[in-house]
């Protein structure tokens, strides 16, 4: 099969569908596939309206098998920057997507679509999220700041940026285009709100000086819609309480806090079976809910998103559309048993459109 006969079938069953779902005529979609099918033969590719441009986006979020938050499929706000030509328009491009996301701390699902058919080459952001904590690698192979940061840190320092070595200094954006050397964009600190970590009921826990950011804005995934991809895409939704005091702060690989937690409640952490673990990981989990809710920002708990999750799956079942999933990363990382999530299986099968991993430009 030719490569343009290949992206006309992924755009024609893009578009039978999306057209469906928008409720289009027969007579729109017909006329629609036409001229597609004729740009496809002239350009080897298509341009997606506005509309297929929101849809798809949204369709490749409920699609998504590792997100539980897809209950919000259809509140994704879209910023089409596919106009976009060169590396400073798309960095403030990108500013704004951060001001509109974060909206003063109520979240807002955002998407911005950079061109997919650059003229001098492909558009890609290096970053895996907007905003993300550097790592540093000490001598004796300690880690200052976020490990999981260290190769693109690393990456950002041999670009000519220079961090100031803390445990939370925010990383530039790097944008390339083609094989154009890569442009380095420090963030403005007006538009990164960053949420101080307390206790409900222990004060000693603020001599921990953990924070971390507002919106988790993933920015290294490609979108594909219709055979056409967005190498550069990148999408927010708000966070999960346990993403950060399950995950990020609490892993051994990342910022390994639950000794230094365990420290402040006094916890007896020379047996296992004392569980000090465990009751470290809900005090840090009660933390980041806490200090969320009284800074005014959007984050949900995992109880109230695995219940979010289950009336997702009835409407898609009312919709006559399965689910599909990845059962791992569905079970939230504190009780997963506790919700219903962990009594059924889901089918880990790609449904397109969707959000598809690819690998780093730096690596």
């Amino acid at each position: 099969m030719s490569e343009a006969n290949e992206i006309y079938e992924q755009a024609e069953e893009f578009l039978i569908q999306c057209y469906s779902e928008l409720e289009k005529s027969r007579e729109e979609l017909i006329n629609r596939l036409a001229k597609v099918k004729q740009e496809i033969s002239e350009t080897r590719t298509y341009t997606h309206t506005y509309e297929e441009l929101v849809h798809g986006a949204r369709m490749a979020w409920r699609n998504s098998n590792r997100c539980i938050g897809r209950f919000f499929w259809e509140t994704l706000k879209v910023i089409d920057a596919r106009h976009l030509q060169d590396e400073d328009s798309i960095a403030n491009v990108l500013f704004d997507h951060i001001q509109k996301a974060t909206n003063g701390g109520n979240v807002v699902p955002y998407l911005t679509a950079l061109n997919p058919n650059h003229n001098d080459g492909d558009i890609r952001i290096w970053n895996h999220q907007l905003i993300r904590y550097a790592g540093y690698e000490e001598n004796d192979g300690t880690v200052i700041g976020d490990p999981a940061s260290l190769t693109f840190t690393k990456a950002c320092e041999t670009l000519g940026w220079k961090g100031k070595g803390g445990q939370f200094d925010i990383l530039p954006l790097v944008i390339q285009i083609g094989e154009n050397t890569p442009k380095l964009f420090p963030i403005p600190h007006d538009l990164i709100v960053e949420v101080p970590l307390t206790h409900p009921t222990e004060s000693a826990f603020e001599a921990l000086n953990l924070k971390w950011y507002a919106v988790p804005i993933i920015s290294d995934m490609k979108l594909v819609i219709g055979g056409v991809e967005y190498l550069a895409a990148p999408f927010n939704g708000w966070y999960m309480g346990t993403e950060i005091g399950a995950r990020n702060l609490a892993d051994s690989d990342r910022y390994n806090m639950l000794p230094k937690v365990a420290d402040v409640f006094n916890l007896n952490t020379t047996r296992e079976y004392t569980l000090w673990r465990d009751e470290s990981l809900i005090e840090l989990n009660k933390a980041v809910l806490y200090s969320f809710k009284e800074a005014g920002v959007s984050i949900v708990d995992h109880h109230t998103a695995a219940k979010q999750f289950e009336r997702f799956e009835k409407r898609e079942q009312d919709a006559n559309r399965d689910v599909t999933g990845k059962w791992s990363w569905l079970i939230p990382p504190i009780s997963p048993a506790t919700t219903h999530i962990f009594r059924k299986s889901y089918k880990d099968q790609k449904v397109l459109p969707n959000y598809l991993y690819q690998q780093a430009p730096y690596e």
